[in-house]
């Protein structure tokens, strides 16, 4: 029930008194955008006036913005490194931050093919629980009823290590879950989860995602929402659904719990939530031995309004499969954050994932924006980085973000492109382009993450549609030991009908059509300089990329946060690929190319 009180709010009437409040909120903060972050950096400046990294660059303990801008270089995780390692191994000596760090956060492991520890300090759970509060005031301005029923989110921890110093590293999510924060948050009738917390917090990923799958069965009608962190994430639950639902329609049907789910704290919350239930196991035999699982979601789980899954990026790629698998319900993208800083939320969250814009919250971090021109020399020490304040980035460009935080990140480049998209109030909002330097190169070529997504789209809608069959993974390495060296793009396909299955023909022209949609520096190559060969595809097994990410599971990824590379150079996860290859295709001509097309 909308709420008419004097809190209303420009974003629509709040469904309750604390959305209320919630709304009013981001209401202030955004219209207030600049000043917000001129106290944020104030505050940030002066706390950590005497931390070894400032006192390096002669700030002098000022805190404002015309000395911070004319002294503090631009910096990456590199040059950053000594410092972290120090930290890592147990100086506890004010480095970067005058709060103690409290941990690190890892990136995802695979992105740019390490795992970065990020420094953080206890209050910043503090700012990141403060966004996840706002989540659901907006979404309730969208769809209604969610105090209704449940949400069945599949969330997991990954087991934390230490550094040589005794500091936890772990990622973000992990944090938060195991924080008190999530573990004794307070009941919201909008935000109930079917998974129990002994369930998310267990570190055994099969017990976790089982117990956390035959708990949503069990509240099957209560489910008015599906998500987990990534749209792949999802993915895999309805994957371990396909290879599991015989064994959990009988515990269903008898009300004993599978004997692989051993951790206690589990056995005993399920002890008291699994009672036979014949006909519901019954209906899951029914529904999930169908060999057609078109639509599978909304048929075991029927109140379900949308999904709640990260889309954006190259998790985009998804959005075909999730559609399949559920009918074509909405999918929200809700929030943009990563390990180094929780940046917005998305204000429009079921609009179309390709529409979604995340407006940055000003009170999160301090945020400058470098105008991003790919063929720019680029940025030294030497000379001070032109970067332009939140307020004032214009409408259409893109920029790579640069963030200064409260735990000791000052102007950081996180790496992300994004390019504006409009305002809310004075707070930007910026539609996510593409993680930097995702590259394939041979010669002078130079693929990003985005131009090959395109590419693999293109093939596919222009050559595999008629097939009914879709590219469900892909990964790609540049094969240099050819002479000379090709593009290799592994694609896992998705073939609904096996009678009408693209045959060798087809999957060649594929391997033309991606070329056709790579840049001309990669055409020419090809037509021209005769420095790049046949661009090839390699079909594999149905579930390979379920045993990669298996495998990077195994070597310390976090399940939550991990993403199926798209560029892979690492030889075990090469030699993996290569043994479950069923078929190669090459390109079987030249793609177009003329001179004057050259830039």
């Amino acid at each position: 029930m909308a709420v008419d009180s004097a809190l209303s709010s420009p974003l629509g009437p709040p469904a309750c008194e604390k959305d209320a409040k919630a709304l009013q909120f981001i209401e202030e903060t955004t219209r207030n955008a600049d000043a917000v972050q001129e106290r944020v950096l104030s505050e940030i400046l002066s706390r950590n006036a005497n931390t070894e990294y400032l006192k390096r660059f002669n700030l002098n303990g000022a805190n404002d913005r015309e000395s911070f801008k004319s002294k503090l270089p631009m910096i990456t995780y590199e040059d950053l490194q000594p410092e972290i390692q120090r930290i890592a191994n147990g100086d506890r000596s004010p480095i970067l931050s005058a709060h103690p760090i409290s941990e690190f956060l890892t990136s995802s492991g695979t992105s740019a093919g390490e795992r970065k520890l990020m420094p953080t300090i206890q209050e910043e759970l503090d700012r990141r629980q403060l966004l996840y509060s706002l989540l659901m005031p907006v979404m309730n301005l969208y769809v209604p009823g969610l105090d209704k029923g449940k949400g069945l989110y599949f969330l997991f921890v990954k087991s934390e290590t230490k550094t040589p110093g005794g500091l936890l590293a772990r990622p973000v999510l992990t944090s938060y879950y195991k924080s008190e924060h999530f573990k004794t948050r307070p009941y919201d009738p909008y935000n109930v989860y079917t998974s129990p917390n002994e369930a998310i917090l267990c570190p055994d990923s099969f017990q976790s995602m089982y117990t956390q799958m035959l708990c949503g069965l069990i509240q099957r009608k209560q489910v008015l929402r599906l998500g987990a962190v990534f749209a792949s994430g999802l993915l895999r639950a309805i994957r371990f659904l396909q290879l599991n639902w015989a064994q959990l329609a009988h515990d269903l049907q008898t009300g004993s719990l599978n004997p692989k789910v051993t951790d206690p704290g589990l056995k005993q919350h399920m002890d008291q939530v699994l009672k036979p239930d014949p006909e519901l196991a019954e209906l899951i035999s029914q529904e999930c031995s169908k060999e057609n699982w078109e639509g599978i979601l909304t048929r075991i789980w029927p109140n379900t309004k949308y999904l709640d899954v990260i889309v954006t990026g190259a998790m985009a790629q998804y959005i075909p499969t999730l559609d399949y698998y559920s009918g074509g319900l909405p999918l929200a993208c809700t929030m943009y954050a990563s390990s180094e800083c929780y940046f917005g939320l998305n204000l429009n969250p079921m609009c179309k994932p390709s529409e979604v814009s995340y407006t940055i919250m000003p009170n999160m971090a301090y945020f400058e924006f470098l105008p991003h021109e790919p063929n720019s020399s680029g940025l030294t020490r030497d000379s001070p980085p032109k970067l332009v304040d939140l307020v004032d980035v214009e409408v259409g460009k893109e920029y790579e973000l640069v963030i200064s935080t409260y735990a000791g990140l000052y102007r950081y480049r996180v790496g992300d492109i994004l390019r504006v998209t409009g305002f809310h109030n004075s707070a930007p909002q910026f539609h996510f382009v593409r993680r930097k330097n995702v590259l394939l190169s041979i010669d002078s070529d130079k693929t990003d993450e985005a131009e090959l997504q395109k590419a693999v789209e293109n093939a596919s809608s222009q050559l595999l549609t008629e097939f009914n069959t879709s590219v469900v993974e892909y990964t790609s390495y540049a094969d240099t030991k050819t002479i000379p060296g090709h593009y290799v793009i592994y694609w896992e396909l998705l073939v609904k009908e096996s009678a009408n299955s693209p045959d060798e023909e087809v999957l060649s022209q594929c391997c033309l059509a991606m070329e056709e949609s790579l840049n001309s520096v990669y055409r020419q190559g090809r037509v021209a300089d005769h420095s790049i060969g046949p661009l090839e595809i390699r079909v594999v097994q149905n579930g390979t990329f379920e045993e990669l990410m298996d495998y990077a599971i195994s070597r310390g990824a976090s399940i939550n946060q991990y993403k199926v590379p798209r560029c892979v150079n690492f030889t075990p996860i090469m030699e993996l690929l290569d043994s479950r290859v069923v078929s190669t295709h090459f390109s079987p001509a030249l793609p177009h190319w003329t001179p004057e097309r050259r830039r």
